[in-house]
Formats: C-alpha cells, structure tokens, sequence
C-alpha cells in the first residue's frame, strides 16, 4: 500500500509550499539549505532537531567532543531513517560537521543532515554517501564559533520553526517542513462542514497527490479535472476485465 512518504516523494518542495501557502502556512523553506555535491534527490522523512547557539568560549572547546551534551552523543540518539535538521543560526564561519561524523551518521541510518549552516571535510563528507544540504562549506571547527546545546528539541532552520518529527520534505529547490497537520483538519467553507484529509487513507492518498500534481494551481481545478485524474486508471483496469 502506497504510504504518506511514498507520496511525498513524488512531489516537488514547490507544489508543496504553494499548497501550504493556500492553507495559511508562510513560512516552511529553509533558506540557506541547498544540495552539497549533487542534484536529482528527494528525501522525505520525520525530523530529528540539534541546535547551537553563540559560541561560549568556556565552553565550545575541542574537550566538548566527547562531553555528555554534543554532537557526538546526540549522533548516538538518531534513529534510522530520520532526517537531521540543524539549527546553526545561519553561521557560516564554521562548519558543523565533517565526514568522520557524518559516515557516523551514515552507520546509523540516517537519511539526510539539513542545515542552515556550513559544512567541513566537503570531499570527505561528499564521499561519505550522506545526503547533505547546508549553506555552504567552511574550513574551521563549529566550536570557533558555535555552542552545541542540544536534540529533540524545537528549533529554528533558515527561519522556520521545526519541531521532533516533523515531517521534511527535501530536493534540488532546498527543504520545507511540510505541515500536514493543517490540512488533516476538519473545516468549515462558505457555512459548509468538510471532513479531514486522512493521509493514511488510499483513496485520500492519491487525491492528495492529485492535487499537488500542480496542474491547475494557477487557474483552478474543477472537479471534473480530479475525476479524470483519479478514476482514469481504475477505468482502464474496468476495461480490460
């Protein structure tokens, strides 16, 4: 059964973001986060949060590595398939991670690292296979000018606010915290009662997909446009039993 992040993966991070933008939703892409050494990929998956802050320079020391707090500990707490997101506060003066972490990382089953800072190690990271998207590269350690705080916990990327899994959708046109939640909602138009999405659902599934498709976002679709979307396959199935 095609599954929620099935769908997601055919969609790009534009549609999603204009069918955000209709729900209310201005802010979900992260500025700054773009492909490191490729192009042509689609990730999707939940949201596993790190956050630094200014650097601290008592405490963002090389010693700090192996503290109880650090990135490395928080590596040790990704689960499989997450999707890193990293708030960096949009320094680019240091990079946050290099490859031995993120071939950790890779160990680990993480999906994607996003980011709305700098990476290090740019060929070693590249070589680690990590699907990687950040600001850029630079050569110097985070702890120059960042403190590592902590994970799990909600942050702000690229100027978007993520929480623990949140779901992320992310491509060649950067990353968007697509915010299902919104349209899993009852709601009410024109005095009329609608009943929720229900994204698990097969047949809500692919009038989802239907609609992000973007065909008709600029002129409207009708409900004749779905039907011939939607039921198009199911009659040719009809025809040839």
């Amino acid at each position: 059964m095609t599954t929620t992040l099935d769908t997601l993966r055919n969609v790009t991070t534009g549609t999603i973001t204009t069918m955000l933008l209709k729900k209310g939703i201005r802010r979900s892409w992260m500025a700054g986060a773009m492909p490191l050494g490729f192009s042509g990929k689609r990730v999707v998956g939940p949201a596993f949060t790190l956050r630094f802050v200014p650097v601290r320079e008592d405490l963002a020391t090389p010693a700090s590595w192996s503290a109880p707090i650090s990135t490395r500990s928080a590596i040790e707490a990704m689960p499989e398939n997450c999707v890193v997101v990293a708030d960096a506060m949009g320094v680019t003066g240091a990079g946050i991670f290099g490859d031995i972490l993120c071939m950790r990382m890779v160990k680990r089953g993480v999906t994607a690292l996003i980011t709305d800072g700098v990476m290090r190690d740019k060929h070693g990271v590249i070589a680690t296979g990590l699907a990687v998207w950040c600001a850029g590269v630079a050569a110097p350690a985070s702890v120059n000018q960042l403190t590592f705080v902590g994970w799990n916990e909600p942050i702000g990327c690229g100027g978007v606010a993520v929480f623990p899994d949140d779901l992320v959708v992310v491509d060649d046109d950067g990353a968007v915290r697509a915010q299902l939640d919104r349209v899993t909602r009852p709601a009410k138009l024109h005095g009329r009662n609608k009943r929720a999405l229900q994204p698990m659902s097969p047949a809500d599934q692919a009038l989802f997909l239907a609609v992000l498709r973007g065909e008709h976002r600029v002129h409207g679709f009708t409900n004749r446009d779905l039907a011939q979307q939607l039921y198009r396959a199911e009659g040719k199935d009809a025809a040839e039993r």
